[in-house]
C-alpha cells in the first residue's frame, strides 16, 4: 500500500466518483441476506425489526442454530454457520442474488481455534483466528488457506494488483448489527435510518498523534496511519465538513465532550477515553488492537463497545491483534462515506485491506449518514 499526497488523493477519489457505476454496488434491500441465531435471545426478534424497517424481503432470513457465544470453534463455524448459509444461497431463488451479509445480535463474533499442526500450509503465518464477519466474507470463494489474510478486492490501494488471490465476485459483504444488549442494536438500527433524514449534526475528530509529515514517500506502520489521518481531515474539510484535527502525542482529554459526528485516532489499549459526545447516527473507530474481542463483557473498556454503548451506530475493531495495515484507511473510509452515494458496509469494503482476517463492522450496512451527495465535487486540483 502507498500513502497518497493530498493532490494525488483528490485526483483518486475524483476518478472513483467517475467510475462510480462500476464501482459502486448500488446495494437494495433485496440484495441483503439477515443471518440471526435461534438459540440466542432477542437475536431473531430484532433481525424481523430490521428487515422490516428496511424493506429487505421476509424471505431473505436465515435462522442458525448456533452457540450463543461471542467465540466458537472452527469446527462450529464451518458447520453450524457457514454451511447452512453456503446451502441457501445455492438455492435458485438466491444464486447470484445476495451481495451482502448482515450478521444479527447473539451470532458468534470470533473463530478462535487454530487449525491442526497437519493442515497448516505456511509455517510463517500459522494464525487462523479471525473474525466471523471477516472469514464469511469470503464463503462464496473457492478454497484457499486459513493461515494469515487474503488481500481484499475492493481495497482501493490495491487497485493495480493484477493477480488476485480471490476477485470481487466471489466476495460478499459483511456487517453485523450487535452491541452490549438488544436496546443498544435496536437504537442502532432507528438512529441510523434517522440521520438519513434529519441529516447527521457535529464535527468529524480525528486524533494523530504528530504534525503532518513533509516527507511522503515510504512512511510505515503507525506513521503511515497517521498519515492517513491527516489525509482523511483535509479530504472532509474540503468538502465543508467540519473537522477537528489533534496532532500532539495525548489523546483528546476525557470529559471534553466534543460533539462526535465522525472519528478515528490511536492508541489507548482497550482503555476507552470518555471524550466524545457522539451525536445520533454518528461512526467512529479506534486504531489499536483487540477492540473487538467482546461486545458484550460488562467489564470490558474496549473502544468498540463502549463507543456503541456511548451512543455511537456504528464502529469498526478487531477480534484479535490484527496489525496496524489490517485497519480500513481514514483517508478512503471518510470521504467515500461523505460522498453521500456509497452505503457504510460498500465505503468500508472499498477502504478495508485484509479478508479472511480479524476486522468486524458494526452497524447498518445500509446506512448513508451523508445521503445527499454534497453539490461540490471532489476536485483533482
Amino acid at each position: 500500500m502507498a500513502t497518497f499526497p493530498p493532490t494525488a488523493l483528490r485526483v483518486l477519489l475524483a476518478l472513483l466518483l467517475l467510475h462510480l457505476p462500476t464501482v459502486c454496488l448500488a446495494l437494495g434491500p433485496e440484495e441483503i441476506l439477515v443471518v440471526a441465531n435461534r438459540r440466542a435471545t432477542s437475536s431473531v426478534r430484532l433481525a424481523t425489526y430490521y428487515m422490516e424497517k428496511r424493506g429487505i424481503p421476509k424471505e431473505n432470513l436465515i435462522k442458525l442454530w448456533a452457540t450463543y457465544d461471542e467465540t466458537c470453534s472452527r469446527k462450529e463455524y464451518i458447520g453450524r454457520i457457514a454451511r447452512p448459509i453456503r446451502k441457501l444461497l445455492g438455492k435458485e431463488r438466491f444464486k447470484d442474488k445476495i451481495k451482502c451479509l448482515v450478521l444479527m445480535y447473539g451470532v458468534p463474533l470470533r473463530i478462535a481455534e487454530s487449525l491442526p499442526a497437519e493442515q497448516i500450509t505456511d509455517r510463517k503465518t500459522q494464525d487462523t483466528v479471525a473474525s466471523v464477519d471477516s472469514e464469511i466474507a469470503l464463503l462464496l470463494a473457492r478454497e484457499y488457506p486459513l493461515e494469515g489474510w487474503r488481500p481484499n478486492p475492493h481495497f482501493l490501494g490495491f487497485a493495480n494488483i493484477k493477480k488476485r488471490e480471490v476477485t470481487r465476485r466471489d466476495v460478499l459483504l459483511v456487517s453485523r448489527l450487535d452491541g452490549p444488549n438488544a436496546q443498544t442494536v435496536r437504537r442502532i438500527i432507528d438512529d441510523s435510518i434517522a440521520t438519513e433524514k434529519e441529516g447527521l449534526k457535529g464535527s468529524a475528530f480525528f486524533d494523530a498523534r504528530w504534525p503532518r509529515p513533509k516527507n511522503l514517500e515510504k512512511p510505515t506502520g503507525y506513521a503511515f496511519y497517521d498519515a492517513s489521518l491527516h489525509f482523511a481531515a483535509q479530504l472532509l474539510t474540503d468538502r465543508g465538513i467540519p473537522v477537528v484535527l489533534d496532532d500532539q502525542e495525548s489523546l483528546f482529554a476525557a470529559d471534553s465532550k466534543l460533539p462526535t459526528s465522525l472519528y478515528c485516532g490511536w492508541y489507548s489499549l482497550a482503555n476507552y477515553v470518555d471524550a466524545f459526545a457522539w451525536q445520533r447516527g454518528a461512526i467512529g473507530y479506534h486504531i489499536a488492537s483487540g477492540e473487538c474481542i467482546t461486545l458484550k463483557r460488562e467489564e470490558n473498556r474496549g473502544w468498540c463497545k463502549m463507543i456503541l454503548e456511548n451512543g455511537a451506530a456504528a464502529t469498526i475493531g478487531p477480534v484479535a491483534e490484527p496489525y496496524v495495515q489490517s485497519f480500513p484507511l481514514p483517508q478512503f473510509f471518510f470521504p467515500i462515506l461523505a460522498d453521500g452515494r456509497f452505503c457504510l458496509v460498500e465505503a468500508y469494503f472499498l477502504s478495508l485491506p485484509f479478508l479472511s482476517w480479524k476486522m468486524v463492522l458494526i452497524g447498518d450496512p445500509l446506512y448513508r449518514p451523508f445521503s445527499q451527495p454534497h453539490q461540490d465535487e471532489i476536485s483533482a486540483n
